[in-house]
């Protein structure tokens, strides 16, 4: 490995000098050990997670080697690259758990009922309509009362009701529409 290790210089040098082939056989070199160093610091990660750092490790190498001082030694530079960016993987994990989701699926499924800010939404909703309007939708909609009776209790015609409910209907269709954006 000590050989394999002292081209790396050259090779990096010739890269920042535009070398696209050097700059290839450099990161072909340098991957597995870095992949080793990732998944050793990086155990606690999953191979996932230490792929995704190596990743990170290889992206920052490409953005930064023009800051690489070809009077130093390479090594030191790439490991201490590899050693901030596992930090930063550990950093954004923070103190969060993965665990897969099919393990709990029975204990999550939720049993459906009614969406209990359902009344009080259609109570809000339909106090936005004048008094008639929502007088009607109230004794039809929620209390179920037939027209004839809405229309007897409201000293209107059943003509009169079924546009009057109609229209509150529409309204209240567009400040749903309003409210929902």
């Amino acid at each position: 490995m000590a050989k394999q290790v002292d081209a790396w210089e050259p090779l990096l040098a010739a890269a920042n000098a535009g070398d696209a082939r050097a700059y290839a056989e450099f990161l072909k070199a340098v991957t597995p050990v870095l992949r080793g160093i990732v998944r050793a610091k990086g155990r606690n990660l999953g191979d996932a997670g230490c792929e995704d750092v190596l990743q990170e490790v290889l992206l920052a190498l490409h953005l930064r080697r023009h800051t690489w001082d070809s009077s130093a030694p390479v090594r030191p530079w790439l490991y201490a690259i590899t050693r901030h960016k596992i930090v930063d993987a550990f950093r954004a994990r923070g103190r969060k758990i993965d665990l897969p989701i099919d393990d709990f699926v029975d204990v999550l499924v939720a049993e459906t009922g009614p969406d209990p800010t359902e009344a009080a939404d259609m109570a809000k909703m339909i106090g936005m309509l004048d008094r008639r309007s929502a007088m009607i939708v109230r004794k039809i909609g929620l209390e179920g009362g037939s027209v004839a009776e809405t229309g007897a209790a409201l000293t209107m015609s059943d003509g009169a009701v079924r546009v009057a409910l109609h229209r509150a209907l529409k309204t209240l269709a567009i400040l749903r529409e309003r409210h929902v954006k």
